[in-house]
């Protein structure tokens, strides 16, 4: 462990209110809701670095990926985590294949897509929760590197996604997957499952057997509620949702797009099982919610999960915040009902 890390570590295990003490003097409370101690440490020292709006996106990519190194958890070692490649439509695409070690044969699948506004993140940024899935979930997981804009503007992570998607449920044996399929992913990742869920229905093709929704974004226009009472609260605040937004989209109009907006879909009814998590301290909180009360007005299968006392990125926080990885357990149970329940 470096020497940072073991630094926060340290920090992290003081109690409750030493914590508070040096994070404003008293716990932050918005809409009802009382942010985790730990969490509320990190955002506080989180405000007093700059903010990703001032880097570019290849120096941003690199200052999340370290301070995530940080807060997560090793990954579990009851995993097998191997490298393999997913054709896609602009060239093959990096992906990461997470296997129980106990499986006796083939598993439910789950294809995974990381967060990060489609502008950062890697295969490394949910790398410990990929195997959480995995384990506790008992599927193999396809962990999968879409491109990022600015370099790959809107559609070019759908059109990843989507691919990856038709290739895990197309060569299924050879991934150690059985036909049972999901797609899932937290944030951006979120967004691009509800996508690939809709997209799938419309083509009339074979669908997923799950949509994992994790704080997901489903409208690039989404105004009021938390997307204002959540403005400044870190890790994601409204003004970097809009610059990932502005570095994502060709321009405004791509707001629009069901491909870009779920949410604006007219019917959702026919949709694959869903599980909806959103997080109290989340300028993305309420477009989740309301995109799971859209599913379950179309009498889908939906289960919806808050956590009140986290905020956005929890599922890369296992190894700092006891809560996000009791929730990142919870989640990875949910996956399981879902994929082995025929």
């Amino acid at each position: 462990m470096g020497i940072q890390k073991l630094i926060v570590r340290t920090l992290l295990a003081l109690p409750d209110d030493a914590l508070i003490a040096m994070s404003g003097g008293k716990p932050l409370s918005i809409d009802g809701r009382t942010l985790d101690a730990r969490a509320q440490f990190l955002a506080a020292q989180g405000a007093k670095a700059p903010s990703i709006t001032t880097l570019d996106p290849v120096a941003a990519r690199a200052a999340t990926a370290e301070g995530l190194k940080l807060l997560d958890a090793a990954p579990s070692r009851n995993v097998l985590i191997e490298p393999v490649t997913v054709p896609g439509p602009g060239g093959p695409i990096a992906a990461r294949l997470y296997t129980p070690r106990n499986a006796g044969g083939p598993l439910p699948g789950l294809v995974f897509f990381h967060f990060g506004g489609c502008v950062i993140g890697d295969l490394d940024t949910c790398h410990t929760f990929c195997s959480m899935l995995a384990e506790l979930g008992e599927c193999v997981v396809l962990s999968v590197d879409y491109r990022l804009a600015p370099e790959h503007r809107f559609p070019a992570a759908v059109e990843d996604a989507l691919a990856a998607y038709r290739y895990a449920r197309d060569n299924a044996p050879a991934l150690g997957m059985t036909r049972r399929i999901g797609v899932g992913g937290d944030s951006a990742g979120g967004y691009l499952s509800a996508v690939v869920a809709q997209e799938t229905k419309r083509t009339g093709e074979e669908p997923p057997v799950l949509q994992l929704l994790i704080y997901p974004v489903t409208d690039m226009e989404w105004q009021g509620g938390s997307w204002d009472s959540c403005a400044d609260v870190y890790p994601l605040t409204r003004d970097i949702m809009e610059w990932f937004i502005g570095h994502y989209l060709n321009d405004r109009g791509d707001a629009k797009d069901l491909r870009a907006s779920p949410l604006k879909a007219g019917d959702l009814e026919g949709l694959c099982p869903a599980i909806v998590v959103t997080a109290g301290f989340d300028v993305l909180r309420d477009q989740g919610l309301a995109y799971a009360e859209r599913l379950q007005e179309a009498e889908v299968n939906t289960t919806y999960r808050c956590y009140n006392s986290l905020c956005h990125a929890f599922t890369a926080m296992t190894g700092a915040v006891p809560a996000a990885k009791r929730a990142c357990e919870e989640i990875a149970r949910d996956v399981r009902r879902v994929l082995h329940t025929f």
